[in-house]
């Protein structure tokens, strides 16, 4: 019999290998990675593309958002309710992919249905029309979005913290704002759709499929424009901000930004720099949670992480906390950076953060989907799958003394641009 009082032994794996997916190549050109999942029958797609923001005016920041998002809004046969009409039968999705390094659109659905879709989305890239009832709908909802997060300490912070890491100029600072939106039109939507956009394509398949099925989802792939890639430009230097202080006199909470820039995944310190990051503030059990939560009550919740930006990476605190003791709060944050640096972590925690991280990191990898997003991630930072192996052997073996280490390198005498909205 199972007996329930107890909980679930905790097993690390001796060893990690993860399969590499298969790789075929369009006629088009086209890189194509897929992951086979038998016995189940849901089937993700994404179609990527370098993101052509940088190349554009700071004032048409918002023009390949809205040039994606158009995409779904009709066709040259088809309005934005006979897609959605199409896309409902089908219990599939058509959505579309924007980060700051990657844009595109990603198609879930079922292996019945894929051809159907598929057929939708090469009329969605091929003669999209770009109505203007849609459009001056999408923009209506985009300015009260502008306007909404403006108001919201927390998203407003956000915003400050990049305009401050970067500066006011920089394409990763730039405020946007209604006159961004303003701006946007169809001829500068056909435009983009037309000459920057499918630039250094990539597929991403993870589906249930026999060699004939996958051959006939390449033949509609071999439709997606895969267009050379344009001469790249250099983006101006960040002119980083020491500090930004937004009062709000209404406001009963403050809303606090703290970081500096980072090091990208692949730099070999990379790995030790997020158990210090976890241990401060990266999970629920963290040093600033036990500090600012739970010992002083000033916030609900506080967390630090590692982020990327394009090609530029950063590490940050972010909480919402007590308008009157923001100033405490900021002092606190300082201190448990100092003790990680000076004091040795003792072995109860120590195990705490292996065992957690261990266990975060496998759980990212329940299914073929999670495989694929993990695959992505290191591919794109110019790694492979072994990343995820190497990680593992150092969680289960670091040391008290590597966290201090880690500490002392990037945060001893590091500056934190600070960020206070409230």
């Amino acid at each position: 019999m199972l007996d329930r009082s107890l909980s679930p032994e905790f097993k690390v794996p001796e060893d990690f290998e993860l399969r590499h997916p298969e790789r075929f190549s369009l006629d088009n050109g086209i890189p194509v990675f897929y992951y086979p999942t038998p016995g189940i029958d849901a089937v993700k797609i994404e179609i990527t593309c370098r993101r052509q923001r940088e190349k554009l005016p700071l004032e048409q920041t918002l023009l390949p958002s809205f040039t994606l998002q158009m995409l779904l809004e009709g066709t040259k046969h088809k309005s934005a309710a006979e897609i959605a009409n199409i896309l409902d039968f089908h219990a599939s999705e058509i959505s579309p992919i924007l980060t700051f390094g990657r844009e595109g659109l990603s198609i879930l659905s079922t292996k019945k249905h894929i051809f159907s879709v598929l057929d939708l989305l090469i009329e969605l890239i091929h003669s999209p029309s770009f109505p203007e009832d849609m459009l001056i709908k999408r923009k209506s909802q985009r300015k009260l979005s502008i306007q909404l997060d403006r108001e919201k300490t927390n998203a407003r912070a956000g915003q400050l913290f990049r305009k401050a890491l970067f500066g006011p100029s920089h394409p990763y600072g730039f405020e946007i704002d209604s006159q961004q939106v303003d701006i946007i039109s169809q001829e500068k939507l056909r435009f983009y759709a037309d000459q920057l956009l499918w630039q250094g394509t990539e597929v991403f398949i993870t589906g249930n499929f026999t060699k004939e099925n996958l051959n006939d989802v390449f033949d509609y792939l071999n439709q997606v424009p895969n267009k050379s890639i344009l001469e790249g430009v250099v983006l101006p230097e960040s002119n980083s901000l020491e500090q930004i202080y937004e009062q709000r006199e209404n406001a009963v909470q403050s809303s606090l930004r703290l970081g500096y820039f980072s090091i990208p995944k692949n730099h070999p310190d990379f790995i030790s720099l997020t158990v210090f990051n976890t241990i401060l503030g990266g999970y629920f059990g963290s040093r600033l949670i036990k500090n600012i939560r739970e010992d002083k009550g000033h916030t609900y919740g506080i967390y630090s992480g590692l982020a990327e930006i394009g090609n530029s990476n950063y590490w940050v605190i972010s909480a919402d906390v007590q308008k009157a003791h923001h100033r405490n709060v900021i002092h606190e944050i300082h201190h448990e950076i100092d003790r990680l640096i000076h004091e040795p972590l003792e072995m109860d925690e120590l195990e705490t953060v292996r065992n957690y991280q261990i266990g975060q990191m496998l759980g990212r990898f329940s299914s073929a989907f999670d495989l694929m997003d993990r695959f992505r991630a290191v591919y794109h930072s110019d790694l492979e799958l072994s990343f995820y192996a190497e990680k593992l052997e150092f969680l289960k073996r670091f040391t008290a003394d590597e966290v201090m280490k880690t500490g002392e390198k990037y945060f001893k005498n590091s500056p934190l641009i600070e960020v206070i909205v409230g």
